[in-house]
């Protein structure tokens, strides 16, 4: 048997234990796989830098547990952003499921970095059922819909409260989704209550909204994996989903070389049969 032969009848454990290798070297090794930047996750960036220092924004945690690998590195890449601007943010969730202590999570390991104190500078609202009337009920009073915060604290006694009723006093507001709930933030909060929406969304999702950005009702949006991989670029600070990424770039070449090999054992093969 020859030696191309004998690479495309390679023992399919062998495969198994490259692909194996690819996933978790990029992980435990920096790889420098280059990342594009779509002008879409650039117009995010920008909207979020832009706003003066010390401004107030809120952060939703629309996702589930099962999306968490593409949607949490969306959330801990903004957060550091804004903690980096010295930003109040807020967290509400729209998910009964997972939402609410993933943000108490997130946004207490991401404060932790920066030395940001609970009630003074990020609060997390937690999660209140019928998200459309909490969307609408928020633009009267964030106090009528959520009395206390996801610890059960009042939010008369959180300093950060005092300053921070309704939208009015939200700057920007960035969800976090994997489900239809972003629709909503934006026909019901920007168009109705004009306040600026930006959006992550996982790669499934992303499609649809392209056509919000272009409109202008949405300022800019993350794809999946790539796009928070594109926002911790240009952040500057390399996280899970760069990691992730160099992951997927690994492997896919490793299938584009198999494919390769595949084919040159094919045909070598035939020749020789036709020998």
């Amino acid at each position: 048997m020859g030696f191309w032969e004998r690479i495309a009848n390679i023992d399919r454990r062998w495969i198994y234990l490259l692909v194996a290798l690819s996933v978790t070297l990029p992980m435990i090794i920096a790889m420098k796989f280059p990342i594009g930047l779509t002008p879409e996750a650039k117009q995010l960036f920008n909207a979020i830098d832009a706003l003066p220092d010390s401004s107030a924004v809120m952060l939703t945690f629309d996702y589930y547990p099962s999306t968490i690998a593409e949607t949490e590195p969306m959330s801990v890449a903004a957060l550091r952003h804004m903690f980096s601007k010295d930003m109040h943010v807020l967290t509400v969730s729209n998910i009964p499921l997972g939402g609410p202590s993933i943000a108490e999570r997130v946004t207490r390991a991401v404060a932790a970095e920066f030395g940001k104190e609970y009630g003074i500078d990020y609060v997390n609202l937690g999660y209140r059922a019928n998200y459309v009337a909490v969307m609408h009920g928020l633009a009267s009073s964030i106090e009528s819909i959520f009395m206390s915060d996801n610890t059960g604290t009042p939010l008369r006694e959180l300093p950060m409260m005092q300053n921070i009723k309704n939208y009015d006093d939200l700057d920007f507001i960035y969800v976090v989704a994997d489900n239809a709930t972003v629709d909503y933030w934006i026909s019901i909060v920007n168009a109705q209550y004009d306040i600026r929406v930006g959006s992550g969304v996982t790669a499934v999702v992303a499609p649809k909204m392209y056509a919000f950005v272009e409109s202008g009702q949405m300022t800019g949006l993350l794809g999946g994996m790539k796009g928070a991989a594109e926002y911790e670029k240009l952040l500057g600070k390399k996280g899970t989903a760069t990691r992730g990424m160099d992951s997927q770039s690994l492997v896919h070449l490793l299938v584009i070389f198999f494919v390769i090999v595949g084919n040159i054992g094919y045909f070598a093969s035939r020749k020789k049969e036709k020998k």
